[in-house]
């Protein structure tokens, strides 16, 4: 690890052990890979013909799109992951889990991609298959913090929003409901994927508030003041939000609308198992609702306009996810893209504000 590796060489410079300077550290990490590796990435993705398919039924300016290297998630993995195992305590096994977790979504994203490509059809993993794949990998880190509870380095206890009290333990329910919220963001997250640089980023404002929680989170006097859990080793993932950012703010220089490259499946289940993994961990998985509104949104959109159409036959969208719906009111992509990153800004700046109003 480059931390150790510095304050052995550099033991003076006592910047090193400040989490505060190893996150900045990480996150220009993170979006300097981002910047050099993506047109690299995006020739090499060309060279191997590895492009976006696009849905039929969906809009139908966006068939203009079929063909753009997709895929791009593996440079945010990259870029993120990099710099969290050069920046962090490798020995802080909250690092770990959230790491581990994030590659195995990511990889269960790489599969769904891998198979759309070699198929050339926007079908890729069964649904069943992929779901299925998600809820092991959720289950596994739900019991991952129950062992953590055991040893007396977690608690199952929620934190509601507005509610200084209610603080209820849910013992083992935790696990089902740990894998909820990492199943439900990192599909959330897969759906709001639809526009250029509109999950990323959403994202990026989701993970730069989550920064801020672990920090708060981890840190003894701010976590008082707020009336919080104190665990002062989660403060360490503030090192992995940060990376998290920088690598999405290097990506969205390449997906911003005209997208050169799409993040892929691998890119939006990874990040938004990451998201799910970092609000369980910092026991603020009920702020998620809040941090993550946007994505929250588009996830009910999908389900309304699924339920509706089973039941009644008629459709609430014109087409769902919402952001299409939009689309086919007439808002052009561009204008989609940016209210819905205004109203994200909005509800991460709101989620901020329930940490004093309890």
């Amino acid at each position: 690890m480059l931390l150790q590796v510095l304050q052995f060489a550099i033991p003076e410079i006592a910047l090193w052990r400040f989490i505060t300077f190893r996150t900045a550290a990480a996150s220009l990490s993170a979006l300097v890979i981002s910047l050099v590796l993506g047109p690299w990435l995006i020739r090499r993705l060309r060279e191997f013909q590895i492009g976006q398919v696009i849905r039929q039924e969906g809009p139908q300016s966006h068939l203009a799109k079929a063909g753009t290297p997709t895929m791009g998630g593996l440079l945010i993995l990259t870029a993120s992951i990099g710099p969290t195992l050069l920046w962090a305590d490798l020995t802080n096994i909250y690092i770990w889990i959230a790491v581990l977790a994030t590659l195995l979504f990511g990889t269960i994203g790489f599969l769904d991609d891998y198979l759309k490509i070699t198929r050339r059809s926007s079908g890729g993993l069964a649904a069943r298959h992929k779901m299925g794949l998600q809820i092991v990998v959720a289950l596994a880190v739900g019991m991952s913090l129950m062992w953590l509870a055991a040893t007396n380095q977690y608690n199952t206890r929620l934190i509601f929003p507005f509610f200084k009290t209610l603080i209820p333990d849910l013992g083992w329910f935790y696990v089902p409901f740990a894998a909820f919220v990492l199943v439900g963001t990192s599909n959330a997250v897969n759906l709001t994927d639809g526009l250029d640089g509109l999950a990323i980023s959403i994202f990026a404002i989701a993970a730069t508030a989550y920064t801020a929680l672990a920090y708060v989170t981890g840190h003894a006097v701010l976590a008082a003041y707020l009336l919080l859990v104190h665990f002062g080793p989660v403060g360490e993932l503030t090192i992995f939000c940060g990376a998290l950012v920088g690598a999405s703010l290097g990506f969205l220089w390449y997906n911003a609308h005209p997208a050169e490259i799409f993040m892929g499946d691998v890119g939006s289940l990874a990040l938004g198992g990451a998201l799910g993994t970092v609000a369980v961990l910092i026991k603020q998985e009920l702020l998620l609702v809040f941090v993550g509104g946007i994505f929250v949104l588009e996830a009910l959109s999908v389900i309304a306009q699924v339920t509706s159409f089973k039941l009644t036959g008629k459709r609430v969208l014109k087409m769902a996810p919402l952001h299409h719906h939009f689309e086919l009111s007439g808002w052009q992509e561009p204008k989609v893209i940016a209210r819905f990153v205004i109203l994200a800004i909005i509800f991460a700046l709101f989620s901020l504000t329930t940490l004093k109003l309890r």
